[in-house]
């Protein structure tokens, strides 16, 4: 029987079955490990963040060690300008056929401590970025019939008792916006997955001013990353990397769609009722 490695692909062949991959957030942490594993599997990269020189190591390391070809594309995703560049890439590069939707920030303290302006960052960034970025990507990818989007959400998005109300809230929006999605694209041949990180080492928590010597264990990046990529290899809807019994979000998302009936209701339960 032939061998698998010794059947030869025409380019359109392998365009297919590597596609390049945009991967936003890419200069450190969970972005920047997407990148080399992507890299290691023979993907062409495109990397967007702010920091284009740390952008910039990254792709020489990954070139010389893998082979592949990376484009640089510095963007702050908190901008629209920038927003709206790197959708114009999604939209026009066919190549791309998985975008790793990870750029995202957090904010420090709770709601009464925050500003309006950091607030506001925060969203067009967790948020925003996230849905005009999955939009340009998702239509193209359903004209063709096939294509993949990872959007990094978080547990938080789940723990309204974390006492994190902006940052979950933001979180929650990526959950849905993913699910919403594969409901919408899924059977025009796209593939959506949330991530769901608890508590990961990454620079995001020094960002949001946290003191790193109060810092809880966490999970190493990397295999945060290694266990979301198993779960996009088997194409799960939501991967939850820290959760040991996958049984319980199955009676979560049982007992949510339990209640789906009932909002057809034309009248109020009997509970509301004098």
């Amino acid at each position: 029987m032939m061998s698998i490695m010794n059947i030869s692909r025409t380019p359109s062949e392998n365009k297919i079955m590597s596609p390049k991959v945009l991967i936003t957030g890419a200069s450190s942490g969970i972005g920047a490990t997407y990148a080399d594993r992507f890299a290691r599997r023979g993907h062409d990269l495109v990397l967007v963040a702010r920091d284009g020189a740390r952008m910039e190591v990254l792709a020489a390391r990954l070139r010389a060690e893998t082979g592949v070809a990376i484009d640089i594309l510095p963007a702050d995703l908190t901008h629209e300008a920038d927003v709206a560049r790197v959708a114009a890439r999604l939209r026009d590069d066919s190549g791309i056929g998985i975008l790793v939707n990870n750029a995202g920030a957090a904010l420090s303290g709770g709601i009464a401590d925050q500003t309006g302006a950091a607030i506001a960052r925060l969203i067009a960034l967790n948020t925003t970025s996230l849905a005009l970025l999955a939009q340009a990507a998702g239509a193209r990818f359903a004209a063709e019939g096939r294509g993949s989007i990872i959007n990094i959400a978080s547990v938080v998005g789940l723990i309204p008792e974390f006492a994190a109300t902006i940052y979950g809230s933001t979180k929650a929006f990526a959950i849905f916006l993913s699910q919403g999605l594969a409901f919408e694209l899924g059977p025009k041949g796209v593939y959506v997955q949330a991530v769901l990180p608890a508590a990961t080492r990454t620079e995001i928590w020094e960002r949001a001013g946290a003191d790193p010597a109060t810092l809880p264990p966490m999970m190493d990046v990397n295999d945060l990353v290694d266990a979301a990529l198993a779960g996009f290899d088997a194409r799960e809807p939501i991967t939850i990397p820290a959760l040991t019994d996958a049984a319980l979000w199955d009676a979560y998302q049982a007992a949510r769609q339990a209640m789906l009936p009932s909002f057809g209701n034309t009248e109020p339960a009997a509970r509301y009722r004098g």
